[in-house]
């Protein structure tokens, strides 16, 4: 039996993106877990923030995949307060679902895995904001070091979530 854990990612993303999250597939699929999403494999009839609440109570675990939904270069920080400043630099931002049921999984007192594409910050991506270590994308061709380091973290994260499964709090 595959044991389900909730993941959160955009609906929509580029070819890029699309492989990264093939690439982890493989790994949940080989680990016996079940991918569930609103949107994806699941389908809202009432509230999404309700139907995300009841379908994340039925999962052990949480993935939350950081795809970058907008750039921009330009920019202003917290516009006429004092500490009003300009963005230069290339900041992403993720879906917002992100951020919503990232925060859902925490308090439902889930495993949490994080995954965030380079420039996407804030919020659940924010370093050093929680206790969760936030994971770089695994984008492109990698070496066998890093597909080594992505199997493990993903095989740790799965051992808990199987914890969860058979021990739920």
């Amino acid at each position: 039996m595959r044991i389900p854990i909730f993941g959160s990612c955009p609906t929509l993303i580029n070819s890029r993106q699309f492989e990264a999250k093939k690439m982890i597939f493989r790994q949940l699929d080989r680990l016996e877990l079940e991918w569930r999403s609103l949107g994806q494999t699941d389908y809202p009839t009432k509230c999404p923030l309700h139907e995300v609440h009841v379908l994340a109570k039925h999962c052990s675990g949480g993935l939350i995949l950081g795809f970058s939904q907008f750039e921009t270069k330009t920019g202003t920080w917290k516009k006429g307060t004092r500490s009003q400043s300009k963005q230069n630099k290339l900041i992403a931002f993720p879906t917002p679902w992100n951020q919503i049921e990232a925060g859902i999984l925490f308090a439902l007192r889930l495993p949490l895995l994080v995954f965030c594409e380079d420039n996407v910050s804030g919020g659940i991506f924010e370093k050093g904001i929680t206790d969760l270590f936030i994971h770089r994308m695994p984008l492109g061709k990698l070496s066998r070091q890093n597909k080594k380091a992505l199997n493990e973290v993903i095989v740790k994260w799965a051992h808990e979530v199987r914890e969860h499964y058979d021990n739920p709090k």
